[in-house]
């Protein structure tokens, strides 16, 4: 029963990364009724985004240290009652400031709480399909445009956008809250957890990990491969208008990114159990590069839509691989807080590529030049990815006498 638990977790994992990280991005479905009702500039509104980013990934680390000490269940407990706080707030913020700090400083470490610890949490249930359970929990969050974007629109068609996020808080507290209960450490965590200085069953301590080649190339590669398709994901709706497709069908392009980011998460999930997670998490990271620079000469929508199709596969199977490394390389005693600390570096890339992009647009007039930078930011991520030290029980082997 207990190796069957695992399952649990994972479908745990899923659950909270589906609502946070949808209510979080559901301010692009609230931009038009707050900008219209409040007179704030969207410009101001989306930058709660920029510091949701920024508070996601130092929440990640801080969360993932607090994880490895005390276990996930305290985590999954206080973020859920930060979401819920942080969209109860913003539904009564009465400035552009106050909704900021209350949407972007709360929703983001709430997301932070919900994505590198419960991915950890997964990977250390799991000896056999690691790197599947991890993608499930990864395809949480890629459900989470297909399920609380709608539901927001549809409280938006007969509520206004204060009482809409007012639900949704309430909601994510009735949700949450209850579902954090169900979280607990795996068997093998069950011993004392390692701190800081305790030395961990890979031979690291946290602090040692955290200055290791591994973690370096880990942090490097998450960070590179976040940077190249962060522009791509958040433009192609204006690169496609600019290129002569509708808004609707823009739109559909984006939408069909996401679908596809979800069934890369299977697909390479399922292949890292069979062939390990570096080879894959590099050809992953090479299909991603390719398509980011396959978009130039896209102009047909069925053009658009073959090229998303392969990116969305390839930027979605390739997240969960990180977690997974993190695992292979140090283990489940500190791996939240070291996969907490590369979620955090990556989310600076994730931060970076959409303003980059925007001022690449309104500097020249063209998003020719995001996906050129863009792809030779996804070529170094390749080049990153292939100085990944052999992992720990190949070397063992290789060291084994004849």
């Amino acid at each position: 029963m207990e190796r069957h638990y695992g399952w649990v977790i994972v479908a745990i994992g899923a659950l909270m990364g589906c609502i946070g990280m949808g209510s979080m991005f559901s301010l692009a479905v609230f931009l038009d009724p707050i900008a219209t009702d409040t007179g704030w500039s969207r410009a101001g509104i989306s930058a709660s985004m920029t510091v949701a980013f920024l508070a996601m990934g130092l929440g990640a680390f801080a969360w993932g240290w607090v994880s490895d000490r005390h276990g996930p269940r305290i985590v999954g407990l206080a973020g859920g009652l930060l979401l819920g706080t942080g969209l109860v707030l913003a539904s009564r913020a009465q400035s552009l400031l106050a909704f900021q700090l209350a949407y972007g400083l709360f929703l983001g470490a709430a997301v932070g709480a919900f994505f590198a610890p419960m991915m950890a949490a997964a990977s250390a249930w799991f000896d056999r399909h690691r790197a599947l359970a991890v993608s499930l929990v990864s395809a949480g969050l890629g459900m989470a445009p297909v399920v609380v974007a709608p539901f927001a629109q549809w409280l938006l068609s007969g509520h206004d956008w204060r009482t809409a996020q007012l639900v949704i808080g309430l909601l994510a507290w009735a949700i949450l809250l209850p579902a954090a209960l169900l979280l607990r450490r795996p068997p093998v965590m069950a011993a004392a957890p390692a701190g800081a200085g305790a030395p961990a069953a890979h031979g690291f301590t946290a602090r040692e990990a955290l200055g290791s080649r591994q973690f370096v190339v880990l942090a490097a590669t998450f960070f590179a491969c976040c940077l190249a398709h962060a522009g791509p994901i958040f433009h192609v709706v204006s690169y496609g208008m600019v290129c002569g497709l509708s808004a609707l069908a823009a739109v559909s392009v984006y939408s069909l990114q996401g679908l596809a980011g979800l069934g890369g998460r299977l697909l390479l999930g399922v292949l890292a159990d069979r062939h390990g997670a570096k080879p894959v998490l590099t050809a992953g990271l090479l299909l991603q590069a390719l398509a980011i620079g396959a978009f130039l000469p896209a102009r047909s929508l069925g053009e658009f839509y073959a090229v998303a199709a392969v990116f969305g596969l390839a930027y979605g199977g390739v997240m969960p691989l990180y977690a997974v490394l993190a695992r292979d390389y140090f283990g489940p005693r500190i791996m939240g807080t070291v996969f907490g600390a590369a979620t955090m570096v990556s989310c600076l890339g994730m931060a970076a590529g959409p303003a980059v992009g925007g001022w690449i647009f309104d500097r020249f007039g063209s998003y020719a030049g995001m996906h050129l930078s863009s792809l030779a930011v996804g070529f170094g991520a390749v080049a990153i990815a292939l100085a990944f030290p052999p992992l720990p029980r190949l070397r063992e082997k290789r060291l084994e006498p004849a």
